[in-house]
């Protein structure tokens, strides 16, 4: 662990632990992972509620996404996305994004839609 990271929140696990369960095929295999991440200092400049990884006693995933389950979220008349995403099999993140209105400044509660 770098001293500037922290441990994921209860709503940031329960959301993390929904998303891969109800994510791609492929998602679930990060479970295991997602009980070793911790939350990095990072945060997008656009002041959105995305959140990145780091694996406890791992190097930082590598650069890029793969989205591993995509989610709409918000009212019908006003959504906005999330997804989870690994890079280089490591669980790298949650990502918030606008759709209808800004990207939320703080992450969404399960149930999510699915996106498509």
């Amino acid at each position: 662990m770098t001293e500037a990271n922290r441990p994921l929140s209860a709503s940031e696990l329960a959301l993390a632990k929904w998303m891969l369960k109800n994510g791609a095929p492929e998602a679930s295999a990060f479970l295991d992972q997602l009980e070793q991440a911790e939350v990095t200092p990072w945060r997008c400049p656009c002041g959105c509620a995305s959140i990145n990884f780091q694996i406890k006693g791992r190097s930082p995933a590598p650069p890029g996404v793969h989205v591993i389950g995509d989610f709409v979220c918000g009212p019908e008349d006003s959504p906005f996305g999330a997804f989870i995403f690994e890079s280089g099999g490591m669980l790298g993140g949650i990502e918030v994004y606008s759709m209808a209105v800004d990207a939320p400044s703080v992450l969404p509660a399960p149930p999510l839609r699915t996106f498509g």
